[in-house]
């Protein structure tokens, strides 16, 4: 390669220059060029990975469906760039941005290059620091990174997330609503207002808050951000229905137990406190709920034997 003042620079010298790591590959996936980056990155050296197939040092089981995007979108002269979950000689995996395009000879695809870099070196210091359960996506909904919150929050294991989609972990009924939320950011960079869904957490589903944030036109990102976070504005909301409801509960038991006490008033000529007495006698000889009694009062059920009239107390919450 001829520089502009006469001096001379090797292709290789330029490519190890970079930073970043660079494979080239034969159509079939055969590695013909592994710089110094790739073997820092990726933890193969040269001399092991040269020869070999890409697919088989560092591309892992979850990705293989990326690659053959990546393989179909080069091939029709194009190229490639986005999160891509990869593999490190040890069998760790690490989400990676990627950015793959053709090698033309005389107007014919005789390779691919691939230029590649840990997308932890960029935004995901910051997410691991979030307090919230940071997700990176791909636009399909497939997770490239997780964040360690994922796990206390959630209970989600942050690793087998990795390669996945994250829909299986949305409630049903709110996928549909998803997608198009989804569909959506995808088509317009930046920060979206959240919405409120509900995920899996142990077995059952708990609402929680999701912001999403376009950054796939980020040359360092590639990717969508997805923060999650409890809905404690939901949990105000369902904890505000429950004692609402058991308000509720609590009024209807003794809207019936008056009404019950004053049936027996009428009928059996008792004073209130001694229906009240009939009511409880019974029910504690029966073991049954006051409030069933009441309505078997209600009912024109005889209570057998005759009424108590012993003072009155007032039922329990476990009577009533």
């Amino acid at each position: 390669m001829q520089g502009r003042s006469g001096g001379s620079f090797e292709a290789a010298e330029l490519l190890n220059s970079l930073g970043k790591a660079v494979i080239a590959t034969s159509l079939d996936g055969t590695v013909e060029f592994w710089n110094q980056a790739a073997e820092r990155l990726y933890g193969w050296t040269a001399q092991e990975a040269i020869g070999q197939n890409i697919g088989d040092l560092a591309v892992p089981e979850q990705s293989q469906d990326v690659a053959g995007d990546i393989m179909e979108a080069v091939r029709k002269g194009g190229s490639w760039s986005g999160g891509f979950l990869v593999r490190r000689k040890d069998g760790t995996m690490f989400p990676a941005l990627v950015t793959d395009s053709g090698i033309y000879r005389d107007g014919r695809l005789v390779g691919i290059v691939g230029i590649s870099i840990n997308i932890g070196r960029t935004v995901l210091p910051m997410l691991e620091r979030s307090s919230d359960a940071a997700l990176m996506l791909r636009s399909d909904a497939v997770v490239t990174y997780a964040s360690p919150a994922v796990r206390q929050l959630f209970g989600w294991d942050d690793a087998a997330l990795l390669g996945r989609s994250i829909v299986p972990l949305i409630h049903p009924d709110d996928r549909r609503d998803l997608a198009g939320f989804l569909e959506r950011v995808v088509t317009v960079p930046g920060a979206h207002a959240p919405v409120e869904l509900r995920v899996r957490q142990e077995g059952d589903y708990v609402w929680a808050e999701a912001a999403l944030t376009n950054l796939l036109d980020d040359p360092e990102v590639r990717g969508v951000v997805c923060n999650l976070r409890p809905s404690i504005r939901r949990e105000a909301f369902d904890a505000a229905e429950e004692r609402a409801r058991q308000l509720q509960t609590a009024l209807d038991s003794r809207v019936v137990i008056e009404q019950a006490k004053g049936y027996l008033v009428a009928t059996e000529g008792l004073t209130p406190d001694e229906a009240f007495g009939v009511i409880r006698d019974h029910a504690r000889r029966n073991r049954l709920r006051t409030h069933d009694v009441c309505r078997a009062v209600l009912a024109g059920e005889r209570l057998m034997p005759g009424p108590s009239r012993r003072p009155a107390e007032h039922p329990t919450a476990s009577e009533a």
